[in-house]
């Protein structure tokens, strides 16, 4: 695939000495779903505001589309789409006019039926002629992701879109973005609702201070990394763990009715055989088994810590 936003080498420090990145690297592709996540302060929205031109880089460089973000500004701006984590609409401008306004900022020309399908796919359509000021705060972030959409961009930043909305518009903002990506838009997301991003992301980012962690296809990571955990229902309590069981770092819960083992699924052997001859051999005679698998969420705070080590 072909590599529509380049960032190299790509530093922040603000006044004080503060560094916001770090020497970020990274290459997003055209038509994709990149999630990136990160603590609060990790440095996210500084790096989207960056790629977007509204924050100079005291370093690096950056292309969206082949066009430089600080030598073809207007080329490469032409090319994206944001929606900000803050909400700022015109106040007394109607939806409809406030999007269509956003569109000829960009050079567009007027396409009534495109802005009329994008508010359609946000349910705005009845809500058009309202003044933003009259809005719900979950109708004004579907403004703000209309205008983004306005001028037909290339590539979509959606920074913490659905923080503190509806689950409505959480849906029909997925549905939108499925959209897009069949389209081939490209699109870049941050959000605290790291299920969304186990949902929808073809590659997951992780940034923490500034720096990147790591950027892996999503279902290549999951499997790489997550881990599986056996919970054994016992038929009667165990007062404490039997000496011959303490070497599989079992965990006793439940009041001694449950046992939990965790295990590598990439592993060539995962111990269960082992495990259960063993609890057999003890005549720990067992209820019920059940297993659970590591999420995207699970995954992230373990990369995190391990960072923080």
């Amino acid at each position: 695939m072909t590599t529509f936003v380049d960032v190299r080498d790509l530093r922040k420090t603000y006044e004080g000495g503060f560094q916001a990145l770090k020497g970020v690297t990274l290459g997003i592709e055209e038509g994709e779903i990149l999630a990136l996540l990160g603590p609060n302060g990790a440095g996210k929205t500084t790096l989207i505001s960056t790629i977007c031109g509204i924050t100079r880089p005291t370093s690096g460089s950056i292309t969206v589309g082949g066009h430089d973000i600080g030598t073809e500004f207007r080329a490469a701006r032409s090319l994206i789409g944001l929606v900000p984590q803050e909400i700022a609409l015109e106040p007394f401008e109607t939806v409809w006019n406030s999007v269509v306004l956003t569109r000829g900022l960009y050079g567009k020309g007027r396409n009534d039926a495109y802005i009329e399908k994008v508010l359609r796919q946000l349910s705005l359509w009845d809500k058009k002629d309202a003044r933003t000021k009259d809005l719900s705060g979950g109708m004004k972030r579907r403004v703000l992701i209309a205008k983004a959409l306005s001028h037909e961009p290339r590539v979509l930043f959606l920074d913490e879109p659905t923080a503190g909305v509806d689950v409505d518009l959480r849906k029909d903002m997925w549905e939108t973005v499925a959209q897009l990506k069949a389209e081939g838009v490209t699109i870049i997301l941050t959000t605290h609702y790291i299920e969304e991003a186990e949902a929808i992301a073809d590659r997951v980012g992780v940034i923490r201070k500034g720096e990147i962690l790591l950027v892996e296809e999503k279902d290549a990571l999951m499997r790489r990394m997550a881990q599986k955990e056996l919970r054994i229902a016992l038929q009667k309590p165990l007062e404490a763990m039997p000496e011959a069981l303490k070497r599989d770092n079992l965990v006793l819960s439940d009041g001694g009715c449950t046992l939990s083992y965790t295990y590598d699924t990439t592993g060539e052997r995962t111990g269960i055989t082992r495990l259960l001859s063993a609890l057999s051999t003890e005549g720990i005679a067992l209820k019920d088994l059940s297993t659970t698998q590591s999420s995207l969420e699970d995954i992230f705070v373990g990369l995190v810590k391990e960072d923080a080590a």
